[in-house]
């Protein structure tokens, strides 16, 4: 995910990592990610624990289609718990809190709904928005 980057190999300003956010905040958003860590976790070890022979039977059962949603949620909850844990890296290398892109502060609302925001929602949009 690339757009906007200084022209000519110039890179935006390093502002202090997550400056906007009091040290409540952040213990607040540690703690969020430390939860969806945990969820995550127990999803992917239960959607790939131990099969049983009655889980046998029942995977015989299932159509191609359920199949590829239960393929889709392992991707997705392994994504997560990599974005989740990204997250963490971040709080913990002090970096935490600033966009990927262009380096300014990710709001404190965005943060709050998604805490493992990497870009500011200016840069997301635009990266959205790109065919």
């Amino acid at each position: 995910m690339s757009d906007r980057t200084p022209a000519a190999g110039r890179r935006a300003p390093v502002r202090p990592a997550a400056a906007h956010l009091s040290a409540e905040d952040l213990a607040a958003l540690r703690e969020n990610l430390n939860e969806q860590r945990a969820f995550r976790r127990e999803q992917l070890r239960r959607l790939a624990g131990p099969v049983t022979s009655r889980d046998e039977d029942l995977l015989r059962q299932r159509t191609a289609g359920q199949i590829e949603v239960h393929i889709r949620l392992v991707a997705l909850a392994r994504m997560v718990l990599s974005d989740v844990e990204d997250a963490l890296r971040r709080m913990d290398d002090g970096s935490y809190g600033s966009c990927l892109l262009c380096r300014r502060p990710i709001d404190r609302e965005r943060l709050s709904i998604v805490p493992q925001a990497r870009y500011c929602a200016r840069c997301r949009q635009a990266e959205e928005a790109r065919p």
